[in-house]
């Protein structure tokens, strides 16, 4: 057991910052082929997963990350029904696009199966939809599936990575962003974490212009809180295929059949309006 007073921090080095929280015990920790997990209890946000030293979840405020990679561009798509996700181990994203009814399957290819696995154990209110029989699992690298996936066959991607580093990496890539193009069909849509628009603008016009490099005709970042993450303001980055982004089906969002607890239509349209210094950077890409 940690005594009362420990916190974990976790320090920015790039932007000079850091984020603790208080914690009652340590859970769990392994290293896996892959990375170095850690589960804690702490005081105020419940569960607090932690992948290489850096946060990644927790059960307090969870729920914002996940429904903003995926209902914007599941309610943007006109019928997203084939909808696969790199990364999102912990399955909270799988979850969130599960409530669509329209979609006929969802895949999640995880490079690391021991994430899943102890989502699970210590996150359980995040894999409620595992057994829904429109999901599928492989525990795979997601660069080499997506390399290999059948062309026009899938309506959206998200891509729930952990930061460009590591096995995350060559996600951010324009190869890759070529390999989800092709695997679109007309319409499709990827939607990308895309970090700090404070710390990591750079990042994020890079990712414009490889997406359009790429051949996707339009991109969007999207805005919004994730207060666990470096300086507690974070973006989704959105492409499309022969797809409009700035529009949405605000009616079908309006009367859905399911309970969201950061996301409705006001939130997508406020989302999607950018600081001025981030339009200014982004009109240069």
């Amino acid at each position: 057991m940690l005594q009362e007073d420990q916190w974990f921090t976790e320090i920015c080095e790039e932007g000079g910052s850091a984020f603790s929280l208080e914690l009652k015990s340590k859970l769990h920790e392994e290293r896996t082929p892959f990375q170095r997990i850690e589960i804690f209890d702490t005081q105020t946000f419940g569960h607090l997963m932690i992948i290489g030293g850096c946060t990644m979840v927790s059960q307090r405020e969870n729920f914002i990350y996940h429904e903003m990679m995926s209902h914007p561009a599941l309610f943007t798509h006109n019928r997203p029904e084939n909808v696969v996700i790199i990364g999102g181990g912990d399955c909270g994203t799988l979850r969130e696009v599960l409530q669509h009814a329209e979609v006929r399957k969802a895949t999640q290819i995880e490079i690391d199966e021991r994430v899943t696995r102890l989502a699970e154990r210590y996150f359980p209110e995040l894999c409620t939809s595992n057994h829904d029989p429109r999901a599928e699992f492989f525990f795979v690298d997601g660069i080499r599936w997506m390399q290999e996936a059948e062309a026009d066959s899938l309506d959206i991607i998200i891509i729930d990575s952990t930061d460009p580093v590591g096995p995350a990496e060559g996600l951010f890539t324009e190869a890759f962003y070529e390999d989800c193009y092709r695997a679109l069909r007309s319409g499709g849509i990827i939607v990308q974490q895309s970090e700090s628009p404070l710390y990591h603008l750079e990042l994020i016009k890079g990712m414009h212009q490889s997406m359009r490099s790429a051949g996707f005709d339009s991109s969007r970042t999207m805005q919004f809180s994730q207060c666990i993450y470096p300086t507690g303001w974070w973006s989704c980055t959105l492409a499309g295929k022969d797809c409009d982004l700035e529009t949405f089906r605000e009616a079908d969002c309006n009367r859905r059949d399911f309970v969201t607890r950061y996301y409705n239509a006001a939130i997508h349209r406020a989302a999607g309006v950018l600081p001025e210094f981030v339009q200014v950077a982004l009109k240069a890409t």
